[in-house]
């Protein structure tokens, strides 16, 4: 999972390096598979069941599984892209949400304010916490400045299969003793999934897989897999 994770970092600022007006969402998802097959890895969402594409990206108002489509990025976008490996049979999981040239001082501060909620959630991720920790480090973070987390949308164990037990949340459901034990070695996706506006969040047209904000407001996505180690949690997508 390291070295796997090694490739997906690399693969994925790569093509976010392409995010640029003018570019296609399949421009983008053709250039990520291109740079995972090269670096000896295997587009991971591609193993998901009826899923066909490398990436999924969200650009505005899409939260989570947007399929790449012939849609040019414009000035003034903010592009999430999600993306997988898997290597030596195990997935690792990823995610980053950029802007797209000048999207002025409130959106840069939302896209901020989800990196901010990342690093305090992957902080919280020690042995002997639990993933309740994760989420009320994350939802701290998002509802303290006025924004919404996506409540029925979670992080995740990844390893042999891309979605495994524990579910993270980026929000407290019970009292956190209640929730999972962290122990050493485990391997979790710690995703930030929230929204500028409300919480509630719709499918999009007959695809099956696109999930848009209810109000139409700015979405934001950031994710990273993550082993937990004695002491500190290791990023592996780093």
């Amino acid at each position: 999972m390291c070295h796997g994770g090694k490739i997906l970092a690399e693969v994925l600022f790569e093509t976010l390096k392409n995010v640029k007006p003018g570019v296609s969402e399949l421009e983008l998802d053709n250039i990520a598979e291109k740079l995972i097959i090269k670096k000896g890895g295997q587009p991971g969402f591609k193993l998901v069941e009826g899923y066909k594409h490398t990436i999924c990206i969200s650009v505005n108002d899409v939260v989570v599984h947007g399929i790449p489509t012939n849609y040019k990025i414009k000035e003034g976008d903010i592009v999430g892209i999600d993306c997988g490996v898997f290597y030596g049979g195990f997935h690792t999981d990823m995610a980053e949400t950029v802007a797209v040239g000048d999207v002025g001082k409130e959106v840069l501060k939302f896209l901020e304010t989800g990196k901010l909620a990342l690093e305090a959630g992957i902080n919280a991720a020690r042995a002997g916490n639990h993933t309740g920790h994760i989420s009320q480090a994350i939802q701290n973070i998002i509802e303290g400045i006025g924004y919404s987390v996506v409540e029925s949308l979670v992080g995740h164990g990844v390893g042999k299969d891309l979605h495994e037990d524990p579910e993270v949340p980026g929000f407290l459901i019970d009292k956190i003793a209640d929730t999972p034990l962290l122990r050493v070695g485990m391997t979790l996706a710690v995703e930030v999934i929230y929204n500028n506006g409300g919480k509630d969040v719709v499918y999009s047209g007959t695809d099956g897989w696109t999930i848009k904000t209810k109000d139409g407001s700015l979405a934001g996505l950031f994710e990273r897999t993550i082993d937990i180690s004695e002491k500190y949690p290791l990023i592996l997508t780093s």
